[in-house]
């Protein structure tokens, strides 16, 4: 078992580029589609009125309450340069009470600053107002806020703090777990290579059983496939601060299980082909397929459709992504995904062993 293992290391030693351009893939696929490293949006401010720095002081002050956005003062001819060319989506002309926006489309940001900014001016114009009708001064208005007569509290479901759902993670996941897929079927298609090229054969002769031949190669592909998955994830997690959650052993054991159903989907997809060249003209057709159906690009309850439903029920990637969310979003336990975990399971010695079975027979 341990020649096998070492002999597909070492054509990967030999050649990593593939593996190293499909890891590459994921984290830019993810950078590219959530918009980089986690960061606070910076909105451009300036004022052209008589006293403009004291406008700007004013104002940037009271804008920087949110981390989410970072408000900064710049020239207005600058501003205004940079929304042209594109280096800022959006930028603040600042008056006394009022602003304007200045952006070069309608941007989905835009709408985000603009409500923000909004609620800033009208709380500043409820102060001043109040303030200029009884004579008060706004600490008083601010401790009233604080203790206002009327007072909303927000609650989830089944628990008391409500859960902000991250999309950034969900596609952090979906396209880690699209490359993962790429690299498990490739590393299993090393069987077809090694029985056209007649590699197979001489092993057979060899005092190596079949059942150690077997586990050697999806052993190898199990492990690289890992690999690939843990260094995504620890890029992002400690590099680039996305939201991974607290539980990363419990989520590369999802991963784990994940890898395992895969693989044995790939060793099914081998079973029904004749050739190498069979297996990447049809396996790398159908990957592509499960995370839409799968909805792992979209916001959960997107898909409605019951066959679409049922159908992304049969791809591990449902239970997979399932499994993950519940985990970093909802704090959900071994018990909780455990049949996530089942399932993938099951459908992975389903496929595992109908693919191996369909391999023997076309064998004899």
């Amino acid at each position: 078992m341990k020649p096998v293992l070492w002999a597909q290391f070492m054509k990967d030693k030999r050649n990593p580029l593939l593996l190293l351009l499909l890891m590459a893939g994921s984290i830019l696929a993810t950078l590219l589609f959530t918009g980089g490293v986690h960061s606070p949006t910076t909105v451009a401010i300036f004022s052209e009125e008589q006293n403009a720095s004291s406008i700007e002081k004013k104002w940037e002050k009271l804008l920087n309450g949110d981390d989410a956005f970072q408000f900064i003062i710049v020239d207005p001819e600058q501003a205004r340069e940079d929304i042209r060319a594109g280096q800022l989506d959006v930028a603040v002309k600042l008056m006394e009470s009022d602003y304007k926006l200045i952006a070069a489309g309608e941007l989905p940001s835009v709408a985000i600053v603009q409500q923000h900014v909004d609620k800033v001016f009208q709380r500043e114009a409820y102060g001043t107002a109040i303030s200029a009708e009884d004579g008060s001064s706004r600490e008083a208005f601010e401790r009233y806020l604080k203790n206002a007569p009327f007072q909303v509290e927000v609650q989830g479901i089944d628990r008391e703090e409500t859960i902000e759902y991250n999309m950034t993670t969900q596609l952090l996941f979906a396209f880690t777990f699209l490359v993962s897929m790429f690299i498990a079927g490739f590393k299993v298609n090393n069987v077809m290579y090694d029985k056209i090229s007649g590699v197979w054969n001489r092993m057979i002769l060899s005092p190596i059983s079949k059942t150690s031949m077997y586990s050697s190669y999806l052993l190898y592909s199990f492990l690289i496939t890992m690999f690939q998955i843990c260094v995504v994830l620890i890029v992002f997690k400690y590099g680039l601060n996305y939201e991974v959650g607290d539980q990363l052993g419990l989520v590369v054991l999802i991963a784990a299980f994940f890898t395992f159903s895969m693989i044995s989907v790939a060793m099914l997809i081998t079973g029904f082909v004749k050739t190498p060249e069979q297996f990447l003209a049809i396996y790398p057709s159908l990957i592509p397929i499960m995370p839409l159906i799968s909805g792992a690009y979209m916001m959960p309850g997107t898909i409605t459709n019951p066959v679409l439903l049922f159908i992304a029920d049969l791809f591990p990637l449902t239970h997979a992504m399932d499994a993950i969310m519940a985990v970093i979003f909802y704090n959900a336990g071994l018990q909780d995904v455990g049949m996530s975990l089942l399932v993938m399971v099951l459908i992975g010695i389903v496929a595992l062993g109908l693919g191996i079975n369909l391999m023997e027979r076309r064998s004899q």
